[in-house]
């Protein structure tokens, strides 16, 4: 064997292994894929936000699945829930029933949910709302421009849920999916502040 075969195999080894190890890396995010889609679900981590600590978000607009506009000024002085979802991402099923039920408990003291379905079909994301009883809307988000004006307090998996208080301030970012024993007690929080 040459020298510069042996190399070239030596540096396709090292390659590989650093590969390897890069998938194994002590983290409890995991990836999967549909339809070319990646993404990395997080592990229900929860991060709180001071008053003080809290980004306000920039101008975050698009167009829900209905096809109307929408714009996340126009839910100032309510407390809105963001949930990152799409039809493709296992998790987002599981979660699906706690963010409906938590939505229909907070919905008369103040509290707005709006999904952001992200890189998907409008057909797959309608079938997924049919299939849940989702109530509250969605933003069709098919190129993921919408959740890039997320970037103050990004998602970073899908799923990933934000609650964002009465001035349109990240309060609190679960990353992953949710249950209703988390989300609800931080929904409630933000909701008693003044």
């Amino acid at each position: 064997m040459s020298p510069r075969v042996f190399r070239s195999r030596a540096v396709v080894a090292v390659v590989a292994l650093c590969g390897l190890l890069a998938g194994c890396a002590g983290t409890d995010a995991s990836q999967d894929g549909a339809g070319g889609n990646r993404f990395v679900s997080g592990d229900g981590n929860v991060t709180e936000f001071e008053p003080a600590d809290r980004e306000s978000l920039g101008k975050v607009t698009g167009e829900f699945l209905d096809g109307k506009p929408f714009a996340l000024s126009e839910y100032r002085g309510k407390v809105v829930v963001v949930n990152f979802w799409a039809s493709w991402c296992a998790p987002c099923r599981g979660e699906a029933p706690s963010l409906e039920q938590v939505y229909k408990e907070n919905e008369a003291k103040g509290a707005a949910f709006v999904g952001i379905n992200f890189k998907d079909s409008k057909p797959n994301a309608e079938a997924f709302e049919r299939n849940f009883e989702v109530s509250y809307p969605s933003v069709f988000d098919a190129d993921g421009r919408v959740t890039l004006a997320f970037r103050e307090v990004p998602p970073n998996a899908i799923p990933s849920t934000l609650v964002v208080d009465r001035q349109g301030r990240v309060a609190a970012r679960i990353i992953g999916a949710t249950t209703y024993s988390t989300l609800n007690p931080l929904v409630a929080d933000v909701l008693a502040e003044k």
